[in-house]
This record gives structure tokens, sequence and C-alpha cells, in this order.
């Protein structure tokens, strides 16, 4: 089937679902296949459920006038959001990294939200469907797109550029994150840097970039538009943490009327995913005024960084994912807080690949500079080091082990990689 016609029936008919568990009446199923399915398979349960048609991939499973057969349903997924994507001119800014993308990509959206129609990435659905279900989403009132973009090997963001199309671009930073599908901090530089790569291609492209990070400099050449952020003067826009107890606050030294911004967000490590909100808002001209009540009503959620209380305990849940960048700047945000009982609840990092034992190790030693009321490590290769703080086998353990306890007036930090599900500490 010829995407035109496909994008005819789409119009009529303009949500897309690849899951049968959270389909709607009046959607197109497409029959994705993975590892361990084939949605090919549930065709015929989607069409009983409501949806309007099925693009599936295999012959067999075709009924006449409620299927659509096609070569790839992945592909044809993925040509359909480019050519949904062409029907736009409106600026469609994309942004990766290893660290803080989601956060970021939230704060831009509710700066911009507040001057223009903005559609954006739910939650982190970021990957090779997350990416053109995402685009399936934008209606013809859109005046602004922002796009998260997630990858563990490389020629994935180039591949999500090609349907995309950002206009404008932003990568958060490139930490010690994927290293098993990247290889090494330069595999996760090239492979991020594919987005300033299209943004060059274009010749009228618009990078915002953390200037304080050299590479990120470097990597940015050539780039015909560059909007600069950081702590230093060479920014456009300039800001500095204020404070951190428990919650950040952000002074604007340059670029904004509104110069002390009071944030919901647990932990210096998010000023530059402030300052790239307050640019990208300056950039498209959203009032000074809005940009600080957006950012300031912002409050995180999914377990990024939330602040829950629980008694008199403060604890800082931050479970949704964890590589050794992440880890290593919230071990010493807790540790840099004001005097007080501090506990650690730390879960594996995955995806590290033959570095992980190391990477593990390189935590374990961090955390042992720094005094702390208890350390309970869960899972994975801290499990396999000698260390002298608790170990458990899951979530679930630590868990249990934090309710036997009395803690009074403590900080307590829960964080793991998302395969851990650390968030289970507190159930």
């Amino acid at each position: 089937m010829a995407i035109e016609a496909l994008y005819k029936v789409y119009l009529d008919h303009p949500s897309v679902q690849t899951d049968t568990r959270k389909l709607k009446s009046g959607d197109i199923f497409f029959a994705l296949k993975g590892a361990n399915f084939n949605g090919n398979h549930f065709a015929k349960q989607a069409l009983k459920k409501g949806a309007v048609h099925a693009v599936i991939d295999e012959k067999e499973f075709e009924i006449p006038g409620k299927t659509m057969l096609v070569d790839d349903v992945l592909t044809t997924l993925q040509a359909l959001a480019r050519h949904h994507r062409e029907q736009f001119t409106i600026p469609f800014l994309a942004i990766t990294g290893s660290n803080g993308k989601t956060t970021t990509k939230e704060l831009i959206h509710a700066v911009l939200s507040a001057s223009y129609r903005t559609y954006t990435t739910e939650g982190n659905l970021n990957n090779h469907i997350g990416v053109p279900v995402t685009l399936l989403k934008i209606k013809k009132d859109a005046e602004i797109a922002v796009i998260e973009m997630g990858a563990n090997h490389a020629g994935e963001i180039a591949s999500y550029c090609t349907y995309a199309k950002p206009t404008h671009g932003l990568i958060t930073n490139c930490g010690k994150a994927h290293l098993e599908g990247f290889g090494s901090i330069e595999g996760v530089r090239k492979a991020k840097g594919e987005l300033f790569d299209h943004l060059r291609s274009t010749n009228e492209g618009t990078a915002f970039v953390m200037w304080d990070y050299d590479y990120l400099q470097e990597m940015s050449k050539g780039i015909s538009g560059i909007i600069k952020y950081g702590t230093t003067s060479a920014a456009h826009v300039i800001g500095k943490a204020a404070g951190n107890d428990p919650f950040l606050s952000v002074e604007i030294i340059q670029g904004l009327d509104k110069k002390l911004l009071s944030t919901n967000l647990v932990g210096e490590y998010n000023l530059p995913n402030v300052l790239a909100a307050v640019t990208v808002g300056k950039f498209f001209n959203v009032p000074d005024k809005k940009i600080k009540a957006s950012i300031e009503e912002y409050k995180p959620s999914n377990s990024r960084s939330q602040l829950v209380k629980k008694g008199n305990n403060t604890i800082i849940l931050d479970a949704y994912n964890a590589n050794p960048s992440s880890m290593k700047l919230a071990i010493e945000n807790l540790a840099g807080l004001p005097e007080g009982k501090k506990v650690l609840m730390l879960g594996a990092m995955a995806e590290l690949g033959e570095a992980s034992l190391s990477e593990h190790k390189i935590i374990i030693d961090l955390i042992s500079r720094y005094p702390w009321t208890a350390v309970a490590l869960v899972g994975g290769d801290f499990l396999k080091i000698d260390h002298p703080f608790l170990a458990f086998d899951d979530a679930g353990q630590a868990g249990k082990w934090l309710d036997s306890q009395d803690f009074e007036n403590t900080h307590i930090l829960v964080k793991g990689s998302r395969s851990i599900q650390m968030e289970k500490v507190l159930e």
C-alpha cells in the first residue's frame, strides 16, 4: 500500500496504536514484531476491540476490507510518520543526551506551552517506535513540536532524524550511559552527535548548546545557528545554582529579567536543564514572566528527582534510570546537602557491557569518601564486589530493611536502573 493512500485513511482516523491493551475504538492498529512477540497474531483481536484497520505484514492474517498488508509494519509506521511530519512548516526541536533529556523536554514543553500550541513526546516514548507514534499524535493546530530521542547504539539518532526532520536540536550531555551499545564515551558522543550532524547538513539548523561542556562546543561546530547557555560569560543565557535545600533555586545572571527561579527539582545537576528551558523560551520569544511561572510550576513525576515525604524523612526518588554519570551526580548532591542523617539506597546500573564491574567499583569508591548514616546496595554487579555496605538481592528485600529502620529527619536517596525497580523500596 502506498503511503499516500494510508495517509488518507490516517486523516480520517488520526490515532494509531501498537498495543491491543491500550487500543481505543477508532484506532489504526500497527501489528509490530519483536524478539518475543508478533503483532500479526493480534490483528483480529484489535479489530474486535474497535480498531478501524490493522496494518499487517503477514498475508495469512489478512481480513479483506479490514487489514492493510504491507512489506514491513515498522518501516510503514515510520514512513507514515515522515509523511505526516512533512505536512508541517513549524519548528521541530529534537532533544537527546545521556542524562536529563526527559526532564529537559518536560521543562521546555512547559515553557513553550505558555505561548504556543506545543506537542511533545509522552513520557519517554523516545525509541524507534515511540518517535513515529509521537509524530503521528501531532495535530494540525500545532505551532511547535518537541521530540525526545533516546538511543543505545550508533545510528539510531540519525535514523530518527530521517523522519522527524528536526529544525532545532539540543544535546543535554554525553555521559557513561549504554556503554554496552556505544563501546566508549567517544562512541556516546558520536552517536548523540548524529543530531548535530543532521542540523549541520540542513545548512539552516539551530542548536542549543550547553557551553560549559567543551565537547559540545566541538560537536556543534559548523551548525549555522548556535544558541549558548551555561555558567560562563560566553553564553547567551547565564545562570548559577542559588540554593538546593531541598529544591534547586536558580539565579539568572544574563538573559532573563526574572532573576531568581524557585523550582520543584532536586539537585544542582538540574541546573543545565533549567537553563536550557530558559534559553529555548527566550529564543522563541516567550515572555519572561511566563518562562518563570512555567519553570516554577513544573513538578517532576515518574520517579525522576521526585521529593517524597514519609513521616519526617525526605526521600529523593530518582529511580527511573541510572548510569555512572547520573549516579555520581546524585550521590554528590546528597553528600553536599546540609548536615544531617543521609541514607543511600542504590540499585545496580545496567547496559554497561565490559565496563560494568569497573564502573560499579568506581561508584563504591565514591560512596566511601563520604560519611553516611547507612548505605544499601541492590542487585547486579554491586553483589559481585567486596564492600562494607549492606547488600540486597532485590528492591523488595531492601524495602523490608528500610521498613525495619527507625530513621528520623533523614534524607534518603533511592536510585537505580529501570530493571532494578528501586521505587519498590517505598511500597
